[in-house]
């Protein structure tokens, strides 16, 4: 019988945590903190479950990678009290990006490239011209982040539709919290649920698909041998 790399009770703490925390942040209530901090370790359960049965392995190692960074930022303000939390962020999501870029990279993207490039590259022009202004001293890091993020996206694009999808939410995320940010009278109430929605649900499709794609190179590794 042909193995599952992603069983759904490894996936079903994730999901709840999710759920729960976007809408504590609907709710405005206390649950939200905490619940941040669980994300990202209950999102890199199917990865771990399924890590022995991927193929190529540096693929499990790098996505570990970045769900560890993202953790950091997540938690920024909490596991580094006292410090620039926001540099901090963007210090750890560029990293969580870089891993993701060089998975997609190396061992997942077959699709075309130019298209996407163009496609996320005019993103990153339009965001510094909206962002730059208010950015201050941090236009240099913000602008920096948005080309790794756009990198993520445009990498994951060649990867098949959910690694595509995931990272286009990822993006979004991004854009949204950059708004609400530097853009505070330009952000409603809803683009913090928003944000955590759109993230949560990228970064879990980004994680599926490359289960997915790497469990189906140890399927062909398995039929070949």
């Amino acid at each position: 019988m042909r193995s599952r790399a992603w069983p759904a009770a490894a996936w079903a703490p994730f999901v709840v945590a999710a759920v729960v925390h976007v809408a504590a942040l609907i709710a405005d209530s206390a649950l939200a903190g905490p619940t941040k901090l669980t994300l990202m370790p209950l999102l890199a359960v199917p990865v771990v479950v399924a890590g022995p049965r991927l193929r190529p392995p540096a693929v499990t190692a790098l996505v570990l990678v970045a769900l560890v960074f993202s953790w950091l930022g997540d938690g920024a303000g909490a596991l580094f009290p006292g410090g620039p939390e926001l540099p901090l962020m963007l210090g750890f999501f560029g990293l969580a990006h870089l891993a993701y870029i060089v998975a997609f990279v190396r061992f997942l993207g077959t699709g075309p490239w130019l298209r996407w490039a163009v496609l996320y590259g005019c993103w990153w022009v339009a965001m510094v011209a909206v962002i730059g202004p208010h950015a201050g001293g941090l236009l240099v890091a913000v602008a920096v982040y948005g080309v790794v993020l756009a990198g993520t996206a445009a990498t994951g694009a060649r990867c098949g539709t959910v690694i595509a999808a995931g990272a286009a939410f990822f993006l979004a995320s991004d854009s949204l919290l950059a708004f609400r940010i530097f853009l505070p009278d330009a952000a409603p109430g809803w683009f913090s649920p928003a944000v955590m929605a759109t993230y949560t649900l990228g970064q879990g499709l980004i994680v599926f698909g490359v289960l997915r794609a790497a469990t189906a190179g140890t399927n062909r590794s398995s039929l070949e041998s």
